[in-house]
């Protein structure tokens, strides 16, 4: 399975590279697009899901390293979820 990477740039302006197993990720996301914050975690959630879906169509077993970088990026994603507006920007692919 081709194997990707996507950057976010979270509301403090940080930024992290996050893991897909599956090109189905530039279904959901869009480069040089802001999201609000829980819109980006709801994409996320779902396509990281189909994802590791595939993984376990194909091999038997679901990508349990899909569902850490979602665990993580909802860890991230928490320490924002007072702020007003939040928005997430998904950088690049890669």
């Amino acid at each position: 399975m081709p194997v990707m990477h996507f950057h976010v740039r979270w509301p403090d302006a940080s930024e992290t590279r996050c893991y897909s197993p599956s090109l189905v990720v530039r279904d959901y996301l869009e480069p040089g697009r802001h999201y609000r914050l829980d819109e980006f975690l709801q994409r996320t959630r779902e396509a990281l899901g189909i994802a590791s879906e595939r993984v376990r169509a194909k091999y038997g077993f679901a990508c349990s390293q899909a569902m850490d970088q979602l665990a993580e990026i909802e860890s991230i994603a928490a320490r924002f979820g007072e702020t007003a507006d939040a928005q997430v920007t998904v950088v690049a692919f890669d």
